[in-house]
């Protein structure tokens, strides 16, 4: 069985800063930093996704809800897009990239991105280019999702950490379970938007994931 590690959406424009920030978001990428680094013989695999829209509808909004819309956010190629510098991204084998044309919360919904498209190397911000036309930053055509690179590396055991703890990391996790995998959520190593979160912890509780 192997074990893999989910780092989802510490961006630039969710952390203190960005254009959709989480209270927190920076501390906690540099505690998974840290988690990382400390643990990270413990994980067979290390993955991470992105939020990155190309032109995602109706989920961007000049007067969003802050449910289903919201304002402009991690933009395909912009700063805001990139992993926060305090995100060490040395361990990190694959990035997987969702929400280019649509909303899209759960990491299971991402595709993964061309290795010339996501930051290497210790601490890196990114190295994404700032513009450039929708097709640069599209998935390539016979890109795989993330359930199907998990199963291609034989894993059954993931644990989530990220942004933010009530909306994407939440997804990912219960479409963990219900693609059957074991799934823990280590809660110190996420930020949420909500200021109680314990409803989102006892949803993620209820649908079989297990909150450390």
């Amino acid at each position: 069985m192997s074990r893999a590690l989910i780092i989802v959406d510490v961006q630039n424009d969710f952390c203190e800063g960005g254009s959709l920030a989480v209270q927190g978001g920076a501390a906690v990428a540099g505690a998974i930093s840290d988690y990382v680094d400390a643990h990270h013989n413990e994980f067979d695999h290390i993955v991470a996704t992105q939020d990155w829209h190309i032109d995602p509808g109706e989920h961007f909004s000049e007067a969003p809800d802050f449910k289903d819309s919201w304002p402009p956010h991690c933009v395909a190629g912009t700063h805001g897009a990139e992993l926060h510098p305090d995100l060490d991204t040395e361990y990190i084998q694959a990035y997987f990239q969702k929400g280019q044309y649509s909303a899209a919360y759960s990491g299971f919904e991402g595709l993964l991105a061309p290795e010339d498209a996501v930051p290497t190397g210790e601490r890196q911000p990114g190295a994404l280019p700032g513009s450039g036309d929708a097709d640069r930053f599209a998935p390539d055509e016979d890109a795989i999702g993330l359930d199907d690179w998990l199963q291609s590396h034989d894993v059954e055991d993931v644990v989530v950490v990220g942004i933010a703890t009530d909306y994407c990391v939440m997804a990912t996790a219960l479409d963990a379970v219900q693609a059957g995998y074991s799934v823990t959520v280590l809660r110190s190593l996420t930020a949420g938007i909500a200021e109680d979160l314990e409803e989102a912890v006892a949803d993620m509780e209820l649908g079989g994931v297990d909150v450390a």
